[in-house]
């Protein structure tokens, strides 16, 4: 069975008239009748009675006039979503995100948002462990984060920006104003660090175990605003990347002096899979933002 068929059966249900569907269909009546009677062989009975005068549905095409109009309703329903998801006019958009990325994304949403206004957005905050584990069982279309240390099996990473890991302190602090601070600069001061699992601290503890550093952590949470807040009312460090602090009022971000602690922001998607259009555009939104522009040319 076709819908080319059911639309047939359809037109000539509802005009009664080979004659007139025919012209309706822009089909030729011989080609029309060749079709309904193909369907009627298909079912194995008579859809219409038919005679020189008149023409009636039997009782079994009484039985599939709603059907298939109902079936020709949802194809074309079918028809026009996947038409409006072309021109991204509905959708779903699902978006994991590390904590360190969410001062640069807040202007790609925004902007998105405004130019497709129907394309829901699903956005998760994770530690990136867990949101790479969501990308391969599929319940995210991309991850934004940064690039790992080890590789992810099955999982491409596509670079946004260069950046670098950095002490975080408050405008006034007596780090704020060096270009660039030492391991033996931090000893001095109490640091408050991002918990465990997220990315800067993986970093960071990467590059105290090499140098063997310690250090005095008064205070380790993972909620980036809450320590953002802390290190603005107090004499406090923290670790986080460059990114982390983007447009953040009454504090600095003092890149720490290694030749290793670069961190690449990168989008990450799931290698040879499908490709919605609304994430094509939102990842091309993000990669002309201010906010990740800035960044290139603070590496250039």
């Amino acid at each position: 069975m076709e819908l080319r068929q059911l639309r047939y059966f359809v037109q000539t249900a509802e005009t009664l008239s080979f004659s007139k569907a025919a012209k309706l269909l822009f089909v030729s009546q011989s080609t029309l009748s060749q079709q309904i009677q193909q369907l009627e062989q298909e079912f194995n009975t008579q859809l219409f009675q038919r005679n020189s005068h008149s023409v009636r549905l039997t009782e079994a095409g009484e039985e599939l006039l709603p059907l298939a109009v109902q079936t020709l309703h949802a194809a074309d329903t079918c028809a026009d979503r996947i038409h409006d998801l072309r021109r991204m006019l509905t959708g779903t958009l699902n978006i994991g995100v590390t904590y360190s990325f969410s001062s640069i994304l807040t202007e790609s949403l925004l902007t998105f948002m405004d130019k497709y206004p129907h394309v829901k957005l699903n956005i998760y905050y994770k530690s990136m462990s867990d949101l790479m584990e969501m990308l391969r069982h599929g319940d995210l279309d991309f991850v934004l984060a940064f690039k790992p240390s080890t590789r992810y099996e099955g999982i491409e990473s596509h670079i946004l920006f260069d950046n670098q890991l950095a002490a975080i302190v408050n405008a006034s602090h007596p780090l704020a104003h060096r270009q660039s601070v030492t391991f033996n600069d931090l000893e001095d001061y109490e640091i408050a660090l991002p918990a465990a699992g997220l990315q800067a601290r993986s970093a960071f503890d990467h590059l105290c175990e090499k140098y063997c550093v310690r250090l005095n952590i008064r205070i380790e949470l993972n909620e980036v605003n809450i320590l953002l807040k802390l290190i603005r009312q107090s004499r406090l460090v923290t670790i986080l990347s460059e990114s982390a602090i983007h447009r953040e009022d009454g504090i600095r971000a003092i890149p720490i002096a290694s030749a290793e602690n670069e961190m690449k922001g990168c989008v990450h998607m799931l290698a040879n899979a499908y490709r919605k259009h609304s994430m094509q555009e939102f990842i091309r939104i993000l990669s002309e933002s201010n906010a990740v522009r800035e960044r290139r040319r603070e590496w250039i």
